[in-house]
């Protein structure tokens, strides 16, 4: 059942890398489309940085449980942001989205570290 976990982790990750390539090879659009919703362009690097390292993390399971609350937290501030407009059905659907997959990394924070992970072996394979 560990594997299933695992491959949780990288289903969850695998759309944060993939939009971090999307953002890096289209930077221009990324920051024009954030500065339409008011997000300074400086931000545009640490969130790129932020989709690009933690779900990496999420995969290896190194720091699972605060990489899971990180993923969860970005997710629901750009939910806020970028998704908040209920009078539109896609907007609703994708806020909602963001909400499941919000409540995944919520589960994934709420468990021990298990087989596959690296917080597993810094656990219980150095004793």
């Amino acid at each position: 059942m560990h594997i299933i976990e695992a491959f949780g982790r990288i289903f969850l990750s695998i759309l944060f890398l993939f939009e971090a390539i999307r953002k890096f090879l289209f930077q221009v659009e990324t920051i024009d489309y954030m500065e339409s919703f008011g997000i300074p362009e400086f931000l545009f690097y640490p969130a790129l940085l932020f989709e690009l390292v933690v779900p990496i993390l999420l995969i290896v399971g190194f720091k699972t449980r605060i990489a899971a609350i990180a993923m969860c937290l970005f997710t629901m501030v750009v939910s806020i942001i970028f998704h908040s407009e209920f009078d539109n059905h896609m907007q609703i659907i994708a806020f909602l989205k963001n909400l499941s997959i919000s409540g995944g990394f919520l589960i994934i924070a709420s468990y021990e570290a298990k087989k596959f992970t690296i917080d597993y072996y810094l656990k219980y394979k150095k004793k």
